[in-house]
C-alpha cells in the first residue's frame, strides 16, 4: 500500500484517500449495527417509525465516527466529550424504548466512545455503567429472546470500552513520542549550530582580528616604510592561509562518518522500513582511538555500513537485518569486523555492483577487506569488512591516514 493512502498511528489524515482509509477502518466496526437495520428492513414497524428509526440512527452513526475520528488521538474538552457521549446514550435509550431489543446494540458504540474520548478515570466508572443501564433496558423492554440477547451484548460492551481505552492510550502515547523525537531533533539541530558557531567563532576570531590589526599597520606604513608594510602584507597572507586551512580542516571534521553515528542511522533506518533490526550501540571497547581504529579506517566502515543498510532496504524484501561489529585475531594481525546480514532474497550469485566495487576501492585504501556471501540459511546476504585495528609503530605512517 503506498504512503499516500496508509496513514500511520495517532497521525492526522493528510489527504482524501487517507481520510477515507481511516473512515473505513473505524466504521467496519458499524457491521455490528446489522441488528437495527435488520430490524428496520423486516417490515415490523409501521413506514413513520420506520423512517424516524432511519433518522435517529444515521443521526447516531454520524455522532459516534465524528466523536471517535477526531478524538482518538487528542483529548477532546471533557464537559464537550460528556455532552456528546450523554447524546448518544439519549439516542440508545430513546431508539431501544421504542423500536425493540435489537436496538440494544447501540449501547456497546456508546462504551466504545467512553473509551475513545473520556479520561480513563472517568472511562473505566462509565463503561461499567452504560453496560449495566442496557441491561436493565432489556430487562424492562423483556420480549422473546432477551434472555439470549443481553448476556451476548454484556462482554461486547465491557471489553469493547475497556479495549477502546487502551488504544486510545497506545495511540495518544504514539503521538506524545513522536513529538517528543521531532523536539530532540530539533534540540539536536540547535546544539549543532551552536557547536559550528563556536568552532568557527574559535577558528576564525582570532585570525580576522589579527589580519584587520596588520591591514592597517600597512597602511599607515606604506607611504613612508614600503618595505615593512610589504611584510606586514606578507603576514596577513600567511595568516589568512592558515585561517582557510583550519576552516577546511573543521568542514571536513564535520562531514567525516563515524561508526556510532552510522550505527544509530541504521537502526533508525531499518525501522522505518519495517526491518526488524539488531544495530551494536556503538563499537567495541577498545576499537577507537588512538590505539585501536584511525579516522580514516572508521570513515571507511561507516561507508560500508551506510551502503549495507541502504541495499537491504531498498533492494532485499528482508524482514530482519542483523548487524555485528567485533574485533578478530587474524595471522596479519589484530582486525575490526562489521557484519551486515539479512533474510531478504538471496541468489547464489552475487554481482558486484557500483556501489560495492566503489566500497572495495574505499577499503583497500586503508587495507580493508570486503566479502559479499549468500546468507547461511539460504536467504539473504551476509557482507563482512574488516580493518586492520592495530595502527603502525610509532614514527610509521599510518596507511589509512594518508
Amino acid at each position: 500500500m503506498s504512503d499516500d493512502t496508509w496513514v500511520g498511528i495517532g497521525r492526522t489524515p493528510a489527504n482524501p484517500r487517507q481520510i477515507r482509509m481511516k473512515v473505513l477502518w473505524i466504521g467496519v466496526w458499524l457491521v455490528f449495527m446489522s441488528a437495527p437495520v435488520a430490524d428496520l428492513a423486516g417490515g415490523g414497524h409501521t413506514s413513520w417509525a420506520t423512517a424516524l428509526g432511519s433518522l435517529g440512527l444515521a443521526g447516531f452513526v454520524g455522532a459516534y465516527l465524528l466523536l471517535v475520528f477526531r478524538h482518538t488521538s487528542r483529548s477532546p474538552d471533557p464537559g464537550q466529550a460528556r455532552w456528546a457521549i450523554a447524546l448518544l446514550a439519549v439516542f440508545a435509550v430513546v431508539l431501544s424504548l421504542t423500536l425493540g431489543l435489537p436496538w440494544l446494540v447501540l449501547f456497546v458504540y456508546v462504551s466504545v466512545c467512553a473509551g475513545a474520548a473520556l479520561p480513563l478515570r472517568a472511562a473505566c466508572r462509565l463503561i461499567p455503567a452504560v453496560t449495566a443501564l442496557m441491561a436493565g433496558l432489556g430487562l424492562a423492554i423483556g420480549g422473546e429472546g432477551a434472555g439470549d440477547l443481553i448476556p451476548g451484548l454484556l462482554l461486547p460492551a465491557l471489553l469493547g470500552g475497556f479495549a477502546m481505552t487502551g488504544v486510545r492510550q497506545l495511540v495518544r502515547t504514539t503521538v506524545e513520542l513522536r513529538e517528543a523525537r521531532a523536539t530532540v531533533a530539533q534540540l539536536a539541530a540547535n546544539e549543532e549550530r551552536l557547536r559550528l558557531a563556536r568552532d568557527l567563532h574559535d577558528l576564525l576570531g582570532h585570525s580576522l582580528s589579527l589580519i584587520t590589526l596588520k591591514s592597517e599597520l600597512a597602511g599607515r606604513m606604506l607611504p613612508g616604510h614600503p618595505e615593512e608594510a610589504a611584510l606586514q602584507v606578507a603576514d596577513i597572507e600567511r595568516v589568512s592561509r592558515q585561517a582557510l586551512v583550519d576552516v577546511r580542516d573543521a568542514v571536513t571534521g564535520y562531514r567525516r562518518l563515524t561508526l556510532p553515528g552510522e550505527l544509530a542511522g541504521a537502526r533508525t533506518a531499518l525501522a522505518a522500513a519495517g526491518i526488524t533490526a539488531r544495530v551494536p550501540a556503538g563499537p567495541p571497547e577498545g576499537a577507537a582511538g588512538p590505539e585501536g581504529l584511525s579516522a580514516a579506517r572508521e570513515e571507511a566502515l561507516a561507508w560500508g555500513l551506510r551502503e549495507a543498510v541502504t541495499n537491504v532496504v531498498r533492494h532485499s524484501g528482508a524482514d530482519g537485518c542483523t548487524v555485528t561489529l567485533a574485533p578478530r585475531q587474524t595471522l596479519a594481525g589484530r582486525v575490526l569486523e562489521l557484519t551486515v546480514a539479512d533474510d531478504g532474497r538471496g541468489t547464489a550469485a552475487v554481482a558486484p555492483g557500483n556501489g560495492l566495487t566503489g566500497l572495495r576501492e574505499r577499503l583497500a585504501a586503508v587495507d580493508g577487506t570486503l566479502t559479499v556471501h549468500p546468507g547461511a540459511s539460504g536467504r539473504g546476504f551476509r557482507l563482512t569488512l574488516g580493518v586492520p585495528l592495530d595502527l603502525a609503530p610509532s614514527g610509521g605512517t599510518d596507511p589509512g591516514s594518508s
